[in-house]
C-alpha cells in the first residue's frame, strides 16, 4: 500500500481498497518484530483509533522507527490494554470512537497511568474541547489528517 505522503486520508471508502495481502504483510512483519527481541525500542505506544487504515498507517510508521506498538479498535479494549499491561509511554488517542465520543477515555487513561503521554487525535478540533483536553492532561491535540512523519518524530524524540 502506497500512501500519497505524509498527510494521506484514511477514508471508509479507502478502506474498500486495501490489498488484503499488504495488511497480512504488515502484520507479519509486525508479529516478527514484537517477537525479535534484540529490535531496540524507544517507547511503548498504544494506539485508539477504530479507523483500520488509520492504525496500519500509524503501526507501521511507528514500528519502523523502532517503537513498540500495540492497537486498540475502541475505548473499552484499549481500558483492558492499559490495566493489563506496563505502562505506555505514550497513547495516540482518537477523539471519536463507537463506545467513546467525548473525553471520559482521556481521563481514564490518565488515572490508569498518570505518567503516559496522551496525544488525542481528532478531525474537528474546537477550542472548548482543546482546552479541556489539556485540563485533563493530554500532551496535545493533532489534527487529522496526521502527518505521519512529523508525529514520528514527535513520539521519538
Amino acid at each position: 500500500m502506497s500512501f500519497a505522503g505524509p498527510s494521506a486520508r484514511c477514508s471508509p471508502s479507502a478502506a474498500r481498497k486495501v490489498n488484503p495481502g499488504r495488511q497480512a504483510d504488515v502484520e507479519r512483519n509486525f508479529a516478527r518484530m514484537r517477537l525479535d527481541a534484540s529490535v531496540p525500542y524507544s517507547r511503548r505506544i498504544l494506539i485508539v483509533d477504530d479507523e483500520p487504515l488509520m492504525r496500519m498507517a500509524l503501526v507501521q510508521a511507528l514500528a519502523d522507527s523502532g517503537c513498540m506498538v500495540q492497537e486498540a479498535v475502541d475505548a473499552g479494549t484499549a481500558t483492558r490494554t492499559l490495566a493489563a499491561s506496563a505502562p505506555f509511554d505514550i497513547v495516540l488517542l482518537d477523539y471519536q470512537l463507537p463506545d467513546s465520543r467525548d473525553l471520559r477515555l482521556l481521563a481514564r487513561i490518565k488515572a490508569l497511568s498518570p505518567r503516559t503521554r496522551v496525544m488525542l487525535m481528532t478531525a474537528h478540533p474546537t477550542p472548548d474541547m482543546v482546552i479541556e483536553a489539556e485540563h485533563l492532561g493530554a500532551a496535545c491535540v493533532l489534527n487529522k489528517p496526521i502527518d505521519i512523519g512529523e508525529l514520528c518524530r514527535m513520539v521519538t524524540t
